[in-house]
């Protein structure tokens, strides 16, 4: 999945965080992504089916406070994630029981740009000294939002 060009991406992570990333990234970015927006919807389905409804509205997405506020961040980054490509991905994806709301999907843009501030972010905390996330680096900071996510 292509979120952005390669230029702002590299931009975008070196922004966030001050991490160096290439265009060899862009495929472990794109899949992370991926995995954790379909994981974000697949609890909102849960949480709209307990409130019997078939449609999956923002409240019902699992938004916690730090990707909240991660989802700040981003704002103040003043980047942007087209919703044309997190639209296409989503449809590549073993299908949901409901349908994603019209705000859900409105609202995506800004949770994968939280999700990638984060992400960003948590490699520095992963290795405070990383200038350059390795396959080593990148691991643990995906198997760290698996835990959580």
């Amino acid at each position: 999945m292509v979120l952005m060009a390669v230029p702002r991406f590299e931009r975008f992570f070196r922004s966030a965080a001050g991490v160096d990333v290439d265009k060899n990234d862009l495929r472990r970015y794109g899949d992370f992504v991926n995995d954790k927006v379909h994981d974000l919807l697949v609890m909102g389905q849960a949480h709209a089916k307990a409130n019997h409804r078939d449609v999956i509205e923002p409240s019902d997405l699992p938004v916690t406070k730090g990707l909240q506020e991660s989802i700040h961040r981003f704002r103040s980054l003043d980047e942007d994630i087209e919703l044309k490509p997190i639209l296409e991905q989503l449809a590549t994806l073993p299908p949901l029981d409901l349908s994603i709301g019209e705000e859900t999907v409105d609202r995506l843009p800004e949770i994968v740009g939280g999700l990638s501030v984060a992400l960003a972010q948590t490699f520095k905390i992963v290795d405070p000294d990383v200038k350059n996330p390795a396959t080593q680096q990148w691991e643990r900071t995906m198997s760290v939002f698996n835990l959580l996510l």
